[in-house]
Order: C-alpha cells, then structure tokens, then sequence
C-alpha cells in the first residue's frame, strides 16, 4: 500500500507540470488572440428601445380614443435626437371620431411615426378609404396630426362612387372629405374604369377616353367638390412613374 502510494505520489508531480505548461500555452494564445479583437461603435439610432410583434393597440388622444393600430412588428425608437416609431411590415390603421366610429382605414406596407412632430410617413402600397367608402391609392402618403392634414407629392388615384380622378400631388383633411389634387391628369367615369378593371392586356395597350377640367399642358386643381363639365381628351395608361401629359383633342 505505501508503494502505490509512493509511486502515486512520484507521478502526481510530473503531471501537475504537464497540466502547467498546457495552461501556459494556452494562456500566452489567448493573449496573442485577445490583441487582434476590436470592438465595433453601435450607435443608438441602430437599437430600438423596444420591439413588439403581432401587436393590436387602441392610442388615445385627450383621453378620446382615436386609433386602433394593427402591425406584424412594431419598433420603437426613443433614445435618438428624433424619437420615432418604425413599422417595416406593414401598418392597418384605423381613425375614429369623438363617438368611436371610423373615419378613415389606413393600409401601408411599411411606416414610420415621427413623435415630436407627430407626422406620419406611410410608404408602399398605400391604401386609404373614408367614410363616404371613397378609396385613395398612392405610394407615398404624409400625414401631420398637428395641422390635422394629409399630403402627398406622388401619383394619386382616387376612386369615388361616381367617377376615377387621377394626378400628381394631393392635399386632404384628416377625414379625406375636403381635399385637392395639384396636378390633375384624369377625370373619368367609374363605370368605364370598372370596364378598364375586366379588360384583356391588348385592350389595355389601346388608348383610353377620359374627362378633365384641364386644356392643353399643365393640368389645374380638383377637388372634392368639383362637378364641373369637363372636355373630353384622350391619354394613355398611367406609367408607372413620371407625369402624365394630358393633350386636349
């Protein structure tokens, strides 16, 4: 027994140096390696304070009830000199008047909420429909709750019960009841859009009738109200991007 004790007790020492030297290897490794690591600058902008999925939220504004908001992911932004809230799936949004009734349906595919200047900034597919069920399509839309007005420089289709307009640049009240297009290149009946909807592809390569209150060149302002007699005039279909130039025939 005191031999396999002794000749434990002569191993142990050999191995306590090889452990040892492996420790020392591997800490002189670390050390080289710890040398070559950088850190990298992540600023503030770039972490969102909070991040919430699947969210359906009711906001409220003087203790009135005033939206219902509906988002896939919801970030939020408020350590940044401009807080905001970032919405990069898509955004429903619903605006109520004083007795919780819907005033306006907003669709986007992506938005952002800036929160000192409570605008917000709807990209994408935009969708909007009043109460009067009139729907509003353009790809970039504005809206500043201060002024309580909504604006856009972009094409701007509207669709009403009675007639399609079309132009450029678009300014509204926050209900989308009083509202103006700057640069109108189409007015045309609703029944014949509908008719354009159901049409094959050579059908849409021909060139369409339409009204406007336009003459030759820069077309004038619409608005909602507007029921004037229009002249008849022939374009093409919208292009996807640029200004429609409406000819008088």
């Amino acid at each position: 027994m005191r031999l396999r004790n002794g000749g434990n007790m002569r191993v142990l020492p050999m191995a306590m140096l090889v452990i040892a030297a492996l420790l020392s290897g591997m800490t002189a490794t670390s050390c080289k390696d710890d040398s070559k690591i950088g850190t990298a600058s992540v600023g503030t902008a770039d972490i969102p304070t909070m991040m919430t999925r699947d969210v359906e939220t009711l906001i409220s504004d003087s203790g009135v009830t005033r939206y219902r908001i509906t988002t896939p992911v919801w970030y939020v932004y408020d350590e940044v000199e401009e807080p905001y809230w970032k919405f990069p799936e898509g955004l429903n949004l619903d605006k109520f008047d004083n007795f919780f009734r819907t005033e306006a349906t907003v669709r986007a595919d992506s938005a952002r909420y800036m929160k000192r200047t409570q605008v917000w900034r709807l990209d994408g597919n935009v969708s909007i429909t009043n109460v009067m069920n009139e729907k509003f399509l353009t790809e970039q839309l504005f809206w500043d709750q201060r002024t309580h007005k909504l604006y856009s420089d972009s094409f701007i289709h509207i669709e009403r019960t009675d007639r399609v307009l079309e132009g450029y640049g678009f300014e509204s009240n926050e209900q989308l009841t009083n509202y103006t297009i700057k640069k109108v290149s189409g007015i045309f009946p609703a029944s014949e859009f509908k008719a354009r909807q159901g049409a094959s592809p050579e059908d849409d390569a021909e060139v369409e009738s339409v009204k406007t209150d336009a003459g030759a060149g820069e077309a004038e302002s619409v608005t909602a109200a507007d029921t004037a007699t229009a002249d008849t005039v022939r374009r093409p279909r919208r292009p996807r991007s640029g200004r429609t130039q409406v000819k008088a025939s």
